[in-house]
């Protein structure tokens, strides 16, 4: 293994991360002036901005991809493509939950009278807050094992 080529192999793992926390920000950014435009939406820009996110989402994973199968088939890390493996399929998770969030928004704005709204956007926002707390700790792993060869 190329201790220079893996080095970048994780420098670059960890920008993508990056990015896609960066696109986690304008993607509720992007909802909350979505749901300012209510009760009229501007549906056209929100469809819009959750195109590009999904662009974005699909480039980031695809690298991602590409990183794990490097890491196991060019330098025998399987251990490490095994964190990524848990790791696009919590981001999964985590993308799936926020765009329940976002529905469970604006179903509670535009039916403020209907009970249950609040109390199911509590419930998303915890499962949100687990998954990115195993997020977190598969991140810790995957660094912890890819600095033990340094």
């Amino acid at each position: 293994m190329v201790p220079t080529e893996f080095k970048a192999l994780i420098k670059r793992f960890y920008a993508l991360q990056t990015e896609r926390i960066e696109a986690y920000r304008l993607f509720e950014e992007g909802h909350e002036a979505y749901l300012r435009t209510g009760p009229h939406y501007d549906f056209d820009h929100y469809r819009q901005l959750v195109h590009e996110i999904t662009q974005a989402f699909l480039g980031i994973s695809t690298e991602v991809l590409q990183i794990k199968e490097k890491l196991h088939r060019d330098m025998d890390r399987p251990d490490l493509s095994e964190h990524i493996d848990k790791l696009q399929h919590k981001e999964k998770q985590k993308l799936d939950l926020t765009a329940m969030l976002q529905m469970a928004r604006q179903r509670a704005q535009d039916h403020p009278e209907e009970e249950g709204c609040q109390e199911k956007i509590q419930e998303i926002k915890q499962d949100i807050i687990k998954t990115q707390g195993a997020l977190a700790e598969i991140m810790q792993d995957f660094k912890y094992d890819s600095e033990e060869c340094d």
